[in-house]
């Protein structure tokens, strides 16, 4: 597809690639979401932010000049009712970025609490699903459309998070079964599946002693984290025409953590020169 690109007042570069077309990024008032509905913006999207904290949701919307939905990913009917006031308001859905998700503090399955699995499977794997065939559904009766799911490295890596690493390993696995569903209908679903991400939970956790930056950015082949942008330029991309023959596919953006984590047995990564 021909683009066009022109400068900001700002001096940044600002593409027509989303040409007005609508997407909707669910968990979309913080952390990764956000940050992924700015760079959809930059790019000539038409974006629907939604949450499960109405307030949140709106005054981000407000903030970047999105739309604003909110709603609970967990209640089916809710989701439903959502697209179809999307669809009806703002424009048909060509993208979702199906984000929201709950994180999980982590520590010895047996001693984590039932309800917490229920919880985070609810929403992270479930809510997940309600919201790709809420879209999906639109999407293949209009013959286009593309869906990106976050994943986690997590989804191929142990961790302590018991219910959050099987709900990410579940929503990969997710993303190839629906692109292989709906394919022949014109519609790609990805995953993307970031690593350790310098969100405000993270860095806060870090801050407070409970996670080891040292480690963390070590066992990475870059050295560092990665910025919310990263995920979110990830993600615009593979909801771009420039990834029109890409689908069922997982994409890690994690500085290298799984290329460099499996060094620690021979020393760590290996230092520049």
């Amino acid at each position: 597809m021909e683009r066009t690109v022109e400068a900001t007042v700002e001096g940044t570069v600002k593409s027509n690639e989303g040409r007005g077309r609508v997407a909707v990024v669910t968990g979309g008032a913080s952390g990764i979401g956000l940050a992924t509905a700015q760079v959809l913006i930059k790019r000539g999207w038409r974006v629907v932010i939604s949450d499960i904290n109405a307030q949140a949701c709106q005054d981000a919307a407000g903030a970047i000049g999105a739309h604003a939905v909110p709603f609970d990913v967990a209640d089916e009917a809710a989701t439903h009712k959502a697209f179809a006031e999307i669809e009806a308001k703002v424009g048909p859905i060509e993208a979702l970025f199906a984000n929201a998700g709950l994180l999980q503090a982590g520590g010895r399955p047996e001693a984590s609490p039932l309800d917490e699995f229920d919880r985070i499977i609810a929403v992270n794997l479930r809510g997940v699903y309600v919201s790709c065939i809420a879209a999906g559904a639109l999407m293949v009766k209009r013959g286009r459309g593309g869906i990106v799911i976050t994943g986690s490295v997590t989804a191929t890596r142990t961790a302590p998070l018991h219910a959050y690493a099987p709900s990410k390993a579940a929503v990969v696995h997710m993303a190839a079964c629906l692109a292989a569903e709906w394919g022949r209908a014109g519609v790609r679903v990805n995953a993307v599946s970031p690593g350790f991400v310098a969100t405000p939970p993270v860095l806060a956790n870090i801050e407070k002693g409970k996670r080891d930056l040292r480690l963390i950015a070590g066992g990475s082949a870059l050295g560092r984290l990665v910025e919310s942008d990263e995920i979110g330029r990830s993600v615009a991309f593979l909801l771009s025409d420039d990834a029109s023959a890409i689908t069922g596919i997982n994409l890690p953006v994690d500085a290298g953590w799984l290329a460099g984590s499996n060094l620690t047995t021979f020393g760590g990564v290996r230092e520049a020169v």
